[in-house]
């Protein structure tokens, strides 16, 4: 395996610190920490970014997480490891990373579930996260990074 080129924040000086930025941001919005990293990981599962779902798992559990709960995040609706909290943020995920299966994005439905159990603030952690981390998985998918390669 190889990369076709050098992750492009990394070519262009001025981007990595921006984004990392952005990403660092989120964890002052006053969501969980277990649950930016669930949400971290399953947008980088379904976006298929390796060097993000190894660095995500590997970070998750550097947090405390376990195992039972990073092994079945790809599956939390059948998983009884998670709260309804977290479940709210992980279909708010799941949309927003899938913007195009369905006419209707981010339905009132998924919306409402996350309003119930985070506030704006939290909110816009969540939506911010799952933007950069968005962004992230595009890049590495994009031009194949290496999980765990140095960039």
């Amino acid at each position: 395996m190889e990369a076709r080129m050098k992750n492009p924040a990394v070519i262009i000086p001025a981007a990595m610190p921006a984004i990392l930025n952005v990403f660092k941001a989120t964890k002052q919005g006053g969501v969980p920490e277990a649950t930016l990293e669930l949400v971290h990981l399953r947008a980088s599962q379904i976006n298929g970014c390796s060097p993000c779902v190894e660095q995500g798992a590997r970070t998750a559990k550097k947090a405390g997480e376990t195992d039972e709960r990073l092994f079945t995040v790809a599956a939390w609706r059948e998983a009884p490891y998670f709260t309804d909290a977290e479940r709210a943020a992980l279909a708010l995920t799941e949309a927003a990373t899938r913007l195009s299966d369905r006419s209707d994005p981010v339905p009132d439905e998924i919306w409402n579930a996350a309003a119930d159990h985070y506030n704006e603030e939290q909110l816009a952690a969540l939506v911010l996260l799952i933007g950069v981390t968005n962004l992230f998985n595009r890049l590495n998918a994009t031009t194949r990074q290496i999980a765990g390669a140095a960039w």
